[in-house]
């Protein structure tokens, strides 16, 4: 299905040996497929070399647009920023840190012609064990809590029709709960979405900070939140 714009969203905190690399994927991989729109890359107050390598993939990518926090504010924060700067068709977004081929949004982007919403999947996570337990945890807590349940709910690959943002826009989270917050508003306004398999590849540089103590308090604090609110 051809679609005239899209918005790819980039999250990153000190990524400053991944961000080169991500950009000119996803940039190679729009212009290989004729998909014109925005790449946006907002840096969430990284304190290594990221704001310098984004200084310069600014100059050789003219169309790339920038956000900047200058402190770090959490990984939802990061993803609205930028989302709030889209103004194509489809909006979407995917991490920088190179686990994942822009390549497979040709896998996402074929179903939005029957449902509004497509998520990835990560089929064969690429990550060590206790990262993938937790991600196991947080499914079954957002079950429990939310009544929500999705396969891979904080799958950084997703893409989505503009119409719906209103509707699905995360209004409380703004740390690791954004995804979940997304899937519990698509819940409540009976939006339809499907998922499908992608690839997810071993991180070469930098660190993950998903098992980052101060993150995982925040979610169960923004879990709570999100499961009283209206």
């Amino acid at each position: 299905m051809q679609w005239m714009t899209f918005s790819l969203v980039l999250p990153c905190f000190n990524e400053a040996q991944n961000i080169r690399a991500t950009v000119r994927d996803v940039t190679s991989w729009m212009s290989s497929r004729s998909i014109h729109g925005h790449v946006i890359v907002v840096n969430d107050g990284s304190t290594d070399g990221t704001a310098l390598e984004i200084q310069k993939l600014s100059k050789e990518f003219p169309h790339l647009i920038v956000c900047t926090h200058p402190e770090n504010r959490g990984y939802g924060a990061a993803l609205l920023t930028g989302l709030n700067a889209a103004t194509d068709e489809l909006m979407g977004f995917m991490d920088s840190d190179g686990q994942f081929d822009p390549e497979d949004f040709g896998l996402l982007l074929p179903h939005l012609s029957s449902v509004p919403f497509v998520t990835g999947r990560r089929r064969h996570r690429a990550d060590p064990l206790m990262r993938k337990l937790n991600a196991k945890l947080f499914g079954v807590l957002s079950f429990l809590v939310l009544g929500i349940w999705v396969r891979d709910v904080n799958c950084a690959m997703k893409v989505w029709k503009r119409e719906i943002w209103t509707a699905i826009r995360p209004r409380l989270s703004t740390g690791a709960l954004v995804n979940a917050e997304m899937f519990l508003r698509m819940k409540r306004e009976n939006i339809q979405w499907e998922q499908v398999d992608v690839r997810h590849l071993a991180r070469k540089f930098g660190v993950q900070t998903g098992a980052n103590l101060a993150v995982i308090v925040r979610m169960f604090r923004e879990l709570f939140r999100l499961r009283f609110s209206r």
